[in-house]
């Protein structure tokens, strides 16, 4: 599965659960909440300033 803009943090965190770590890196520490579940990488990384294209590549590694 290629992770993109729109993939929700809930289904590359079911593909891979390596993502958990990767995504925390960039400090998305709420990945495991309910509601982040259903978010897209985008709407998360705009929320807490990160640059989303850098975070893809890197969960796409």
């Amino acid at each position: 599965m290629a992770v993109t803009k729109d993939s929700l943090i809930g289904e590359v965190i079911q593909e891979n659960p390596n993502a958990v770590e990767i995504l925390m890196s960039f400090g998305l520490g709420c990945v495991g909440c309910p509601s982040a579940q259903m978010e897209s990488l985008e709407e998360a990384a705009m929320v807490h300033g990160v640059n989303v294209d850098n975070m893809i590549e890197a969960l796409n590694k």
